[in-house]
């Protein structure tokens, strides 16, 4: 793809953010029971990674920022309806299916955080949320081991559907969605 057939869409920001966090969280997934310390600097890596994030989505490029790519659930579900018909429209950025995808990831990684962070204060009195549970009396981390274990497991699932509907997207626009996360440019008019 050369520059006079693709157009920049993703800034680095973005495609380090998600090669970042991808990692970081397979990272954290799979040293949770034998490797604890390697689980929470992940942890802090991923938290800090979603807090950026946010904060770009609000003062980011055009294609990073929320407001580029918000849909009201009537344009999610016509999308949707479109994909199934294979006459749906291309998005150089998000698509309405993406955006839902991305809210949902960031606000389950959000939740996995915040019961870790919970289950580190109850258990070693350590970590961000120590005082504040503390001072909330709380000294049971069962609950917070079982949504922190879902909000994981969820997030696989996300993921493994995020990449699906990625692999889809590209085959039905014939446009290499992971490559472009990569170089950030996408095809400028794909047929």
């Amino acid at each position: 793809m050369t520059s006079d057939t693709s157009i920049k869409v993703w800034d680095p920001l973005v495609r380090v953010f998600h090669w970042l966090l991808a990692a970081g969280f397979f990272v954290a997934y799979f040293s949770e029971d034998d490797f604890q310390q390697v689980h929470h600097i992940a942890g802090y890596l991923i938290t800090s990674l979603v807090i950026g994030r946010i904060l770009w989505g609000f003062i980011g490029s055009k294609h990073a920022q929320f407001k580029n790519f918000i849909a009201d659930p009537t344009t999610v579900i016509a999308y949707l309806k479109g994909m199934i018909k294979g006459d749906h429209p291309r998005y150089l950025g998000h698509n309405p299916a993406g955006a839902v995808m991305i809210f949902l990831l960031l606000g389950s990684i959000l939740c996995i955080a915040f019961t870790g962070m919970t289950i580190l204060a109850i258990e070693e009195q350590a970590g961000p949320l120590a005082g504040w549970v503390q001072t909330m009396g709380w000294t049971d981390d069962d609950v917070f081991e079982e949504l922190h274990e879902f909000f994981a497991n969820f997030t696989v699932f996300l993921v493994i559907f995020h990449v699906s509907g990625v692999l889809l997207e590209s085959m039905l626009h014939k446009d290499n969605l992971v490559k472009s996360m990569f170089t950030g440019r996408k095809q400028k008019n794909i047929k």
